[in-house]
């Protein structure tokens, strides 16, 4: 049954009858694909838009949402505010830091800023230029501007919400009137961003003039029809199709090729988004930990006011691998230990402490008998973990696919397994229903000219993206050139998606492939050893308009891959070593030098 868009939005009657006409070849897959591309180009110029006709002071008149996001969990809150903000009557505009223009921070009068921090302290990559201006002598002064800040962060680092509390004391200081006391939120953040959003409505309500917020424009057919949305909060069920291993029997890495079912779900993605898994923790670690802690399984924990035993919560509710601070800190307190309590006490110690273990660990060297309530209330809640996802859906039509390496080792005489990462690899089995969502990544995305060339860096399961960019670019025919830089320890072992590499190379689809197995030879070599020996290639390219990719390891790969890119810029540009980092700071900003970093 066909169905005719309705005029709208300015759409002429030519347009809407070729938007009917391509909507009518498209099989479903391609309708959630190329819904969720014009999405996204609308993301990209600039966010939401105030009703059509607004005075040229409206942005005064409304509450402008300004998110800075490296995995996509500040934009889901701003998105949750945008929509509780015009449920509640205000006018809004939604903008990710990356795409606002730092000049134009001094007309906005009503601003609520969620933003994460990554690294040591560091904006995301779509905050940095803003994070710039504010601390620079050009930030404006900002006395009619009314503010409040939600950080988002994770507690196991030392700079915890730093950025946000950077910015939250920077506008204050450029003359912002706060309106609401800043919230700093850990991982897991639902909650408390679940109990922040409507005071923060509510504060800016009351200083806020009315303005009608503007109605959501019609869907094809003419009436509203709800478009499939899933998200962190309301997942997919689905099921999982296919695990695969795909390193070698002799290889020191247990990685994994997923494929993940969407078929009928109108779930759609873009090359560069992640998948959001929720897991279930391992039943035998759950049964360890009960039995440590001389804990009746079916004793009543409450979860969200509701009863539960506490052997389903800890299987289905709580955090039991990543260990953090203060976890160490409050069973310290909670069984009495005097010796934990020294190590809780000392900051670099702690961190030291909790660098190398998990929970188990913690309740291994200190077992205790304590109360379930009471030891529950030390966990943080489960959180899905986010994986790039490997795979174009011009490709792979209604399937999403995975890269993922199963961590696992030994430390402290014990066998350990990732949280999520086992999960997948190997507690679920192929046609079990697994939880899913698409947290769509901007700052990671292919340029829409396809007749760029494109520069891809990926070792291990950075590699993920890359493969579903390549599948793009084949399925777009782009004619832009294509260069890929991966490495792993052993060529025999490791070699990730090594076939389809080797026919897109025949294809020509794939210009160029450097490898770096870095145990092959006497002397480690990586990445960024292959990417030294290419300088005068590979600034050739970027004179040419490249688009650089880097994903993977953050706290070495990507910092040794950008010096060898400052090095090349330095030697073959001529560029000093300020001005060199300046160039990759500009290439940032021009969207050529994206990374996605762990």
């Amino acid at each position: 049954m066909s169905t005719q868009p309705t005029q709208g939005a300015g759409l002429n009657a030519q347009l809407l009858e070729q938007l009917n006409a391509l909507a009518g070849s498209l099989s479903p897959a391609q309708l959630a694909w190329v819904g969720g591309y014009f999405t996204g180009l609308g993301v990209q110029a600039g966010g939401q838009l105030l009703p059509a006709g607004a005075p040229a002071d409206a942005a005064g008149r409304a509450l402008t949402i300004l998110y800075g996001s490296q995995t996509g969990h500040a934009r889901s809150v701003a998105e949750e505010l945008d929509e509780a903000a015009r449920e509640a009557g205000l006018a809004t505009e939604l903008v990710s830091m990356g795409k606002f223009k730092e000049k134009n921070l001094k007309k906005l009068r009503q601003v609520a800023i969620v933003i994460s921090t990554q690294g040591e302290g560091e904006p995301p990559d779509d905050a940095q230029a803003l994070a710039e201006f504010l601390h620079s002598t050009k930030a404006p002064k900002l006395d009619d501007f009314h503010f409040c800040v939600l950080a988002l962060g994770d507690s196991s680092y030392e700079f915890y919400c730093k950025t946000g509390k950077d910015f939250d004391t920077r506008l204050e200081a450029l003359g912002g009137k706060r309106v609401l006391e800043r919230v700093d939120l850990d991982v897991d953040f639902d909650d408390g961003a679940e109990a922040w959003i409507p005071k923060a409505v509510e504060a800016m309500k009351a200083i806020m003039p009315e303005v009608a917020a503007p109605a959501t424009a019609p869907a094809f057919g003419g009436a509203p029809v709800p478009a499939a949305h899933y998200s962190r909060k309301k997942p997919l069920k689905t099921r999982l199709l296919t695990c695969q291993k795909i390193t070698g029997r002799h290889s020191e890495k247990d990685i994994r090729h997923i494929e993940i079912d969407l078929e009928g779900s109108g779930l759609g993605y873009l090359p560069g988004d992640a998948l959001g898994v929720w897991f279930k923790n391992d039943e035998e670690l759950v049964n360890d930990l009960l039995a440590l802690l001389e804990m009746d399984p079916a004793a009543t924990v409450h979860v969200h006011d509701e009863p539960k035993p506490v052997k389903e919560a800890l299987t289905e509710t709580f955090e039991l691998t990543l260990l953090h601070p203060a976890f160490v800190t409050d069973y310290a307190e909670l069984c009495g230990n005097e010796k934990l309590r020294t190590i809780a006490a000392e900051t670099e110690s702690l961190r030291d402490y909790v660098e190398t273990r998990q929970i188990i660990d913690v309740i291994r060297e200190f077992p205790a008998a304590v109360d379930a309530e009471a030891f529950v209330g030390l966990l943080r809640k489960l959180t899905p973990r986010l994986y790039s996802i490997a795979s174009s859906q011009a490709e792979v039509e209604e399937e999403v696919h995975l890269t993922i390496g199963v961590v696992e080792y030994e430390a402290h005489g014990h066998y350990h397994l990732g949280g999520a990462s086992g999960y997948l690899g190997h507690r679920l089995k192929e046609g079990e229903d697994v939880l899913v969502y698409v947290e769509s990544n901007d700052n990671f995305r292919l340029p829409a000219d396809g007749s760029k060339p494109v520069i891809m860096i990926g070792p291990g399961t950075g590699i993920a993206p890359f493969r579903a960019f390549v599948q793009e670019r084949a399925a777009r025919e782009a004619p832009g050139e294509n260069w890929l830089f991966f490495g792993n320890p052993h060529f025999t072992e490791d070699f990730l998606y090594q076939t389809e590499w080797q026919e897109f190379m025949a294809d020509g689809v794939l210009t160029k492939v450097d490898l770096a197995f870095s145990r092959d030879q006497a002397g480690k070599v990586y990445v960024q050893h292959r990417i030294a020996e290419q300088a005068n290639e590979l600034w050739n390219w970027i004179q040419r308009g490249a688009h650089i990719y880097v994903c993977g390891d953050e706290s070495r790969m990507a910092r040794d891959v950008h010096q060898a890119l400052l090095d090349i810029v330095q030697e073959k540009g001529g560029y000093s070593a300020e001005e060199a980092e300046e160039y990759l700071v500009q290439l940032r900003k021009d969207g050529r030098y994206q990374k996605d970093v762990y």
